[in-house]
């Protein structure tokens, strides 16, 4: 599965950068994660809960972070195993100052799932990859305004992240939306059809 898009930050890149490495906001930004533990500078291992329709369960997973040119750009390694079965994806990702104190990031990567979880079909999974990277994105929009807001005042931070609650009350929304689009599509398609052909036969018995 190809993963790829890009967010405007409201901040300087260095910060962006800044907290985009620290794990507490990572964890926090990946909706269902238990824990992320530093290995080193570069590695961490955690767990995280993820539900995709069906099928659900823990997956306990490695992040590398490799190719680091701060505050420019960095490539991330994910690989996840549990009892739904297995994810493992490579992320590249660019950092780009635009010159008014805001920050454009890009990403483009590709992730491979298998087992159980890969039997929920495309569909699905595209939906809540896509609800997750939003939702990652919210916290970190919410993580950067707090941290600046710190910056400037000399005080410490405060953020507090989505409860894991929240985070599959947002999914579960977003898969309802993407149902009622898939929906409308099909009644589209069957309706578009049935006008020609009604309108092909008054044309004919007005003649």
């Amino acid at each position: 599965m190809r993963i790829e898009g890009e967010h405007v930050f409201k901040g300087p890149r260095a910060d962006v950068y800044e907290m985009f490495r620290d794990p507490q906001v990572l964890a926090s930004a990946l909706p269902g994660t238990q824990e992320l533990k530093k290995i080193d500078d570069n590695h961490f291992e955690g767990t995280i809960n993820l539900r995709i329709g069906p099928v659900s369960g823990s997956f306990a997973g490695k992040l590398e972070v490799s190719d680091e040119v701060p505050p420019e750009k960095c490539t991330l390694t994910v690989e996840g195993r549990g009892a739904p079965g297995f994810a493992k994806g490579v992320g590249h990702v660019q950092f780009l100052d635009q010159g008014d104190g805001t920050t454009l990031m890009k990403y483009d990567g590709d992730v491979q799932i298998g087992g159980t979880l890969a039997s929920v079909g495309q569909r699905m999974i595209d939906s809540v990859s896509k609800s997750m990277i939003r939702q990652g994105f919210e916290t970190f929009d919410k993580a950067l305004e707090s941290r600046l807001a710190a910056k400037a005042s000399g005080n410490s931070v405060e953020f507090t992240p989505p409860t894991e609650a929240e985070f599959a009350s947002k999914v579960a929304k977003d898969m309802t939306k993407q149902i009622l689009k898939t929906q409308e599509a099909r009644i589209l398609m069957y309706l578009i059809p049935m006008v020609a052909i009604l309108g092909i036969i008054a044309y004919l018995l007005s003649r």
